[in-house]
C-alpha cells in the first residue's frame, strides 16, 4: 500500500509560506533587534525611583516603555513563528528560547513601574494628566494600574515574581515540547486503503470521513497513544494548575478564576451566567445528539461518530484557492474597504497555508505592531477549514484596525474580545452560504455544519471551561489531580452533557491530555461567550447594514484594548454582563434543529 508522508518544511511551495522575510529579512537581522532590545534594558532601569518626579519624567518613561515593547513584539513573534514552522529545527528551538529569556529579563527590568506609579497620590497623577498632553494618551493605561491596586505588591516582590516568569512558563513549554515535536502517532488505513500517518492536523480530516472504521481507528489509535503517557500528561497538567495556584495567592486573589477574568475587568458571573444558561440548554444538545444517530443510521452513536456530516454524498473537498474565494464572497456584508484588506491578506502571504513535517498544529493569527498580521493554518480541503480561514482572518483583522488606530499601548485586544471577531466572519459566512443554495441536501449539510460550531464552539468549549473550574477548585482544595482523577471528571462532564443516546467511548476520557488552551487557565470559556457575542453582531449587521458596520469597525474592531471589553462590545450592541447573548445564541440553535428535523426526518 503506497504511503503518504508530509513534506518537509521547505518542500512547501513558497506562495503557501508566509512572508516572515516582511518582518526580518534574514536570521541576521533578528538577532541585530535582539541585540538593541536587550540593550535597552538599563535604559529602563535608570527610571527606577524617578517616576514620581514629574509629569514629564513619567511621560518619558511610558514613551521608552512602547519603545521596547514594540522591539521585544518583534524579536518574540519573529523567533516562535520560526520555531512554529518546523518545531524540531534546533536553531529556532533556541531563538524561542532567547526570546522568552528576553521578555522575562524585561518583565523584571520594568516590575518597578506599577508599585511606582501607584506610590503616587491620585490627586498628584491627576495633576500630572491635567499638565502633559503627551501623558494623556497613557491615561487608560495608568487608571487601569490603580484598578488592579489591591493586588499589586511591592517593587522588590513584584521584581521577583517576574524572575519567575520562565519557571513559570515550563508546563506550558514542556506540553508544547511534547504535542508539537515529541508524540507520534501510528499510521492508519484510509478510505482508500493507503497507508497514513496520523497527526495533529490529519485527526478531525480523518473524523469527519463517511467510513466508520477509519473514524474509529483514528480516534482509538490517537488517545491509545496519550494513554502511554497519561501519568506524565497529568503531572504536567497539575504543575499548570500549581503554578497558577501560586500566582493567585500571591495577588490576593481568591481563586485562579477571579485572578484571571480580573484581566480584563470582567465579572465572574459571566463565567457562571455562560455555565449556567448551557446547563438550562442542554436538552437541545442532547436532542441534536439523538438526531445524528437516528441521521445516521446507527443503533449506537459513538463519540467518534459526532464529526461526520450527518447528510451524505455532499462534496466537501474545497482546495485552498476555491476557499479564499468563498470567504471573500461571504464576507460582503461588511463592507469594501474590509474586502481590500482581506484580499490584501489573501494575495501577500499573510497565511502559512499547509502543515509539513514538525510544524505546529492548529491554527492561529498573530504578528507584532508595525507589520501586518500573520495566519497560521494546516489547511486540509474541507468545509471546515474554510470556516478555518474565515475565522483566523477575523483575528488578523481585528489586529490589523487596531494597530492602525491606536498606539501600541492600546493596540492588543484582550482575550475576553479576542474570539468574537473570526467568530463573526464565520456566521456571515454561514449566512452566504446558506442563502447562496436552494438544494434541500446543500441547506441541509450547511445546517449541519452550523449546528456543529454551535456544539463545538459554545456547549464543547463550555464544557471545557466548566473542567477548569472544578479541576483548579480541587486542587485549591487540596485534591490530587491524577490521571485516573481526571479522567473521571471528564467523563463525567461528557455523559452529562452529550446525553444517554451516545455511548461514552473511554477513550474520551483522556481528551484533557491533548488541550493545549489549558495550558492558559480560564482561556477557553472566552471561545463561547465570544461566540454568543459574534452570533449577536452578525445578527445586527445583517439586519441593519452599514450603521452596524460602522459600529462593529470603528467601535470595536478599532478599540483595541483602550476600552474594557464588556464596554467595547457595548458600544457595538451587544451587552454580555447579562444572560440573553447566550440564550439568543441558543435559541438560534434551536431554531437550526427545528430545521434540520424538518429537512432530515
Amino acid at each position: 500500500m503506497e504511503k503518504k508522508k508530509l513534506k518537509k518544511r521547505n518542500e512547501v511551495e513558497s506562495n503557501y509560506r508566509w512572508a516572515i522575510e516582511d518582518l526580518f529579512p534574514n536570521d541576521e537581522e533578528w538577532k541585530k533587534e535582539y541585540d538593541l532590545t536587550k540593550a535597552l534594558i538599563p535604559e529602563i532601569v535608570k527610571y527606577r525611583g524617578k517616576l514620581s518626579e514629574s509629569a514629564e519624567v513619567l511621560a518619558e518613561f511610558y514613551k521608552l516603555h512602547d519603545e521596547v515593547s514594540l522591539h521585544l513584539e518583534r524579536v518574540y513573534v519573529y523567533a516562535n513563528q520560526k520555531y512554529h514552522e518546523d518545531t524540531s529545527n534546533g536553531i529556532y528551538q533556541g531563538f524561542s528560547n532567547q526570546a522568552t529569556n528576553l521578555s522575562v529579563q524585561i518583565s523584571s527590568a520594568v516590575s518597578f513601574m506599577v508599585p511606582e506609579i501607584l506610590s503616587i497620590p491620585e490627586e498628584t497623577l491627576g495633576a500630572f494628566l491635567a499638565s502633559n498632553q503627551e501623558l494623556k494618551a497613557y491615561e487608560f493605561a495608568i487608571k487601569e494600574i490603580i484598578r488592579q491596586k489591591p493586588h499589586t505588591l511591592s517593587a522588590e516582590m513584584e521584581e521577583l515574581i517576574a524572575d519567575t516568569g520562565e519557571m513559570a512558563d515550563a508546563p506550558d513549554n514542556i506540553f508544547s515540547m511534547f504535542n508539537n515535536a515529541d508524540i507520534k502517532f501510528p499510521e492508519i488505513e484510509n478510505e482508500n486503503g493507503e497507508m497514513v500517518e496520523l497527526t495533529h492536523g490529519r485527526y478531525v480530516s480523518f473524523l469527519e470521513s463517511t467510513d466508520r472504521r477509519v473514524r474509529r481507528d483514528a480516534f482509538r489509535s490517537l488517545y491509545a497513544t496519550y494513554n502511554k503517557f497519561k501519568n506524565t500528561l497529568a503531572a504536567t497538567f497539575c504543575a499548570n494548575v500549581k503554578q497558577e495556584a501560586f500566582y493567585t495567592k500571591a495577588r490576593k486573589y481568591p481563586s485562579t478564576m477571579a485572578k484571571e477574568l480580573d484581566k480584563s475587568n470582567v465579572p465572574l458571573s459571566v463565567y457562571t451566567n455562560l455555565i449556567e444558561v448551557v446547563h438550562e440548554n442542554l436538552p437541545l444538545l442532547h436532542r441534536y445528539v439523538s438526531l445524528r444517530k437516528k441521521l445516521l443510521g446507527f443503533k449506537e452513536l459513538h463519540v467518534y461518530d459526532l464529526y461526520t456530516p450527518m447528510v451524505k454524498d455532499a462534496n466537501t473537498r474545497i482546495g485552498f484557492e476555491e476557499a479564499k474565494e468563498i470567504v471573500y464572497n461571504g464576507l460582503k456584508p461588511l463592507g469594501e474597504k474590509y474586502r481590500t484588506v482581506l484580499k490584501e491578506g489573501f494575495e501577500n502571504r499573510w497565511i502559512d497555508v499547509y502543515e509539513n513535517e514538525g510544524k505546529r498544529s492548529g491554527a492561529y493569527s498573530w504578528g507584532a505592531y508595525g507589520t501586518h498580521p500573520y495566519v497560521l493554518l494546516n489547511y486540509q480541503d474541507t468545509l471546515d477549514n474554510v470556516f478555518t480561514l474565515a475565522h483566523e482572518m477575523g483575528h488578523a483583522l481585528h489586529s490589523y484596525y487596531s494597530d492602525a488606530a491606536l498606539p501600541i499601548t492600546y493596540a492588543g485586544y484582550r482575550i475576553f474580545v479576542a474570539e468574537v471577531a473570526s467568530t463573526c466572519n464565520e456566521a456571515l459566512l454561514m449566512e452566504y452560504l446558506l442563502n447562496k443554495t436552494e438544494d434541500k441536501k446543500e441547506r441541509a449539510y450547511l445546517i449541519n455544519h452550523f449546528l456543529e460550531q454551535f456544539r463545538t464552539t459554545l456547549y464543547r468549549q463550555t464544557m471545557f471551561a466548566e473542567f477548569e473550574m472544578i479541576t483548579h477548585q480541587k486542587s485549591m482544595e487540596g485534591e490530587a489531580l491524577t490521571a485516573d482523577s481526571l479522567s473521571r471528571i471528564y467523563h463525567d462532564l461528557n455523559a452529562e452533557y452529550f446525553g444517554r443516546d451516545i455511548v461514552i467511548d473511554p477513550e474520551i476520557d483522556m481528551e484533557w491530555a491533548r488541550i493545549p488552551h489549558f495550558y492558559n487557565a480560564f482561556y477557553v470559556y472566552q471561545y463561547a461567550t465570544g461566540y454568543s457575542a459574534a452570533i449577536a453582531l452578525s445578527r445586527r449587521i445583517l439586519k441593519e447594514g452599514e450603521p452596524a458596520v460602522d459600529d462593529y469597525i470603528n467601535k470595536f474592531l478599532s478599540g483595541g484594548s483602550s476600552d474594557y471589553p464588556i464596554e467595547l462590545l457595548k458600544k457595538a450592541g451587544v451587552d454580555m454582563s447579562t444572560k440573553e447573548p447566550v440564550r439568543q445564541a441558543l435559541n438560534l440553535f434551536g431554531n437550526l434543529l427545528d430545521e434540520m428535523e424538518e429537512l432530515m426526518v
